[in-house]
């Protein structure tokens, strides 16, 4: 049993129990309250607060946990007409009049958040297991930031200087082409996806895309009233012929990209690709999103990295996007685009509007997290945390699933897995799951009509190498199972 539902099922239970006391009696201490139901301390009190947040009862300090006097019959006890839902059927003409229905759009991006059953074998998540994560180093971190001198003041709209210095140093190298204004703080990876096309795209305008490319970049370019035109990716990254056509076909002015560890394939931009698609770009007028969101998840046998396309641009092609959120934790939504001249002026406009700023206690322990010693030993162990657990799924795979391994590259965190012809990769997923192991098709990746079937692995969020084999296992007999 997974946390999340422990503490909903002893709220329930304490609920219930919560029931019967008369207004002011004392709920047992915590301590019983684990021994009775074998829960962790961290579950007690959180299912306590839940109820606290209900109005069920009281926290006394020093003194223990009441029901409270308000409370008479719990939730739902007292129903009037009012409560009760009226006729919400009108709601679908008045949101399909303008757009289209957003939950399609949506629907990969919450496939790849969805947590599993705690008996299936996560493949699916992006997010390293929690126990990669360093979150001795965040509370510290948190911690000392809420205390820093005006911690919890307005911070500037564009974000920390201190933060955005330290994004710029770490983009673009000292004395590269990114200086400290030219960066802007946004709310993670994702929030600085829909800043960006929101900002360099009217509403209508083509977008090319990589394909395949991460669902959620399609998802954003669609939300934003664009249209995504893929180009093929091989080994070595984006097929540069094909972009140069793409541009000239389209009179597209936005690119989107991710040159490292590209999700899913696993490609890089090889090094002449590189400075192509910087010519390329430029020659059309157009702007290079650059994701770089798999730096940080470098394993330690990868050669070196190449700079990122921003290091290397002067004359303000490329809008770059680094987040910290895969390498530190789902919850620290802070990332960065950089980008000069009137681009930026558009990018910052669009975020003021959107969201005013990034809070600034998450800003300063953000500084604090990378500024300590630890957070270069954290990435360094896990670096190699995932290699392992590469090297167990590449094992696994060779030895349950022969010939679907296409190439992988020693960083990131997923596989690109080739299906038979004739293969429905949703069918797959399906019976994976029912086999107890979760899994992503390869369908939502790509703009238009795959070419082939294909599955995302992702070994990041499994908790061990041997728990990556297992989910390998259970999920040959899927294939088994669907393939006949």
């Amino acid at each position: 049993m997974n946390e999340r539902s422990s503490v909903a099922e002893l709220a329930d239970s304490l609920r219930r129990e919560v029931e019967r006391y008369p207004e002011g009696r004392k709920l047992p201490s915590s301590r019983a309250l684990m021994e009775r139901h074998q829960v962790s301390p961290g579950t007690v009190s959180r299912a306590i607060a839940v109820l606290a947040a209900e109005g069920l009862v009281v926290s006394r300090p020093g003194a223990g946990v009441f029901r409270a006097a308000a409370f008479a019959g719990g939730p739902g006890a007292r129903t009037s007409a009012a409560a009760r839902p009226g006729d919400l059927s009108w709601q679908q003409i008045a949101l399909s009049a303008e757009t289209g229905p957003r939950d399609l759009l949506a629907d990969p991006v919450f496939a790849t958040l969805r947590v599993p059953p705690p008996d299936v074998v996560d493949l699916n998540s992006g997010y390293p297991h929690a126990s990669l994560l360093p979150e001795r180093l965040l509370a510290a971190a948190l911690g000392r930031a809420g205390r820093r001198p005006g911690a919890w003041e307005r911070p500037p709209t564009d974000g920390l200087t201190e933060l955005r210095g330290w994004f710029a140093r770490d983009i673009g190298g000292h004395g590269g082409p990114i200086a400290t204004g030219d960066v802007l703080i946004t709310s993670g990876g994702q929030g600085g996806l829909t800043v960006a096309m929101r900002s360099l795209a009217a509403p209508g305008a083509p977008v090319l895309v990589e394909s395949p490319t991460y669902p959620g970049i399609l998802a954003v370019v669609q939300a934003a009233g664009l249209r995504p035109v893929p180009v093929p990716v091989d080994a070595d990254g984006v097929r540069t012929d094909l972009l140069a056509d793409a541009f000239a076909a389209t009179r597209a002015r936005v690119f989107v990209c991710q040159p490292l560890f590209q999700n899913p394939t696993g490609a890089v931009l090889s090094p002449e690709r590189r400075a192509e698609v910087l010519r390329i770009a430029r020659t059309a007028g157009a702007f290079v999103v650059e994701d770089d969101f798999s730096r940080l998840l470098v394993h330690p046998d990868a050669p070196a990295l190449p700079r990122p396309l921003a290091a290397d641009d002067r004359d303000g092609v490329v809008v770059h996007l680094r987040s910290l959120t895969k390498a530190a934790s789902p919850n620290l939504r802070v990332g960065a685009l950089t980008a000069r001249g009137p681009a930026l002026a558009r990018l910052r406009a669009t975020q003021v509007v959107d969201t005013f700023f990034v809070p600034r206690p998450l800003q300063e322990a953000t500084l604090e997290l990378v500024a300590d010693p630890g957070w270069a030993r954290h990435l360094r162990a896990l670096g190699t945390e995932l290699r392992d657990r590469r090297s167990a799924a590449v094992a696994a795979l060779h030895r349950e699933l022969p010939g679907m391994l296409g190439m992988y590259r020693p960083g990131g965190y997923h596989l690109w897995l080739r299906l038979p012809d004739g293969v429905d990769d949703g069918a797959v997923t399906a019976a994976a799951m029912r086999a107890g192991v979760q899994v992503t098709p390869g369908r939502p990746y790509h703009a238009a009509e795959p070419p082939a079937p294909h599955l995302r692995l992702s070994y990041a969020a499994a908790e061990s190498s041997a728990q990556v084999a297992e989910g390998v296992h259970r999920l040959r007999r899927a294939v088994e199972e669907v393939t006949g």
